[in-house]
């Protein structure tokens, strides 16, 4: 019998989600940082093992939207409750729930998918607080599991794959065995590149920074691939932190994403990145769109 089927994972920003997911797969897929919003996209990550196939939907975090962005982001999260198997909803180690949290509560309670919730970050709890809190999403009576985990850790996510398989129905298997994403190699480039700018850069900066890929080519006869990319950023006055003096920021985020796409390509990489300005891009819905959004 062979089981599989589609998973989504939500959650208020920085949660864990794309943590969590990347440990699943074994791979870093979904890009991940402190900052709200790292996640603008419906990712989906397969995991695949000889019985059975789980399709997981990383979405971007539940918040107010405050520009077009949000909008299409909220949206998208939204969108997935009921289109999936499962909904795995996460919360952190937060002794009280917080507003967000109450809302996304609301939105479940409308919907009829299956929910197990993960309690992540329990490795800063005591035993007892880890109690309390299971015993206070327990009283909900709307979650099917309640799992406490670690996902920095790797803890305890074992249970939750075997706690999602038992839900999961029979089916095919929608991907090749090899396969642990949808996402173009392009797409996962340039989110690896989003990431290090997210790491590096100013707090006013990252959300509103977009990353382009305008080639990816082998050079024949040598172990080397030349990547071409773009920044996008909002402001003028941005373009110049994003370069930071005498280019030394730019430096940084391109030569932290070599690293990564060199272990993603599985080669030696040239990454030429320029920097451009393309501004309020968030705020125009034509551009959200433009940018890949819709």
């Amino acid at each position: 019998m062979y089981k599989s089927g589609f998973v989504t994972v939500i959650g208020r920003p920085n949660v864990g989600k794309s943590t969590l997911l990347n440990q699943v797969i074994g791979e870093k897929i979904s890009i991940i940082s402190d900052k709200p919003q790292t996640t603008r996209n419906k990712i989906q990550l397969v995991y695949t093992e000889e019985n059975s196939q789980i399709v997981f939907l990383d979405t971007p975090g539940i918040q107010m939207p405050k520009n077009k962005l949000g909008e299409y982001m909220l949206k998208i999260s939204k969108s997935t409750l009921e289109e999936v198997d499962v909904v795995t909803f996460m919360v952190d180690n937060s002794m009280e729930i917080g507003t967000m949290d109450n809302l996304i509560i609301e939105d479940l309670k409308k919907i009829s998918t299956p929910i197990v919730l993960l309690i992540n970050k329990t490795d800063k709890l005591t035993e007892e607080e880890v109690l309390q809190l299971i015993d206070k999403y327990g009283k909900m009576n709307m979650f099917e599991e309640i799992i406490p985990i670690s996902a920095l850790n790797n803890n305890n996510i074992e249970r939750y794959i075997e706690v999602l398989k038992s839900k999961l129905p029979e089916g095919p298997q929608y991907f090749p065995e090899d396969m642990i994403t949808d996402q173009p190699e392009r797409f996962v480039i340039a989110e690896i590149i989003r990431e290090k700018a997210l790491l590096s850069l100013e707090e006013e900066v990252p959300h509103g920074i977009y990353v382009s890929i305008d080639g990816v080519k082998e050079r024949e006869g040598k172990d080397l691939i030349d990547v071409f990319a773009n920044i996008y950023c909002e402001k003028d006055s941005h373009k110049g932190i994003v370069i930071g003096k005498k280019g030394t920021k730019l430096k940084e985020i391109g030569q932290n994403a070599r690293m990564d796409i060199e272990s993603l390509l599985g080669s030696k990489v040239n990454l030429q990145i320029w920097v451009k300005v393309e501004k309020n891009w968030r705020e125009r819905e034509n551009k959200v769109k433009y940018f890949g959004y819709k």
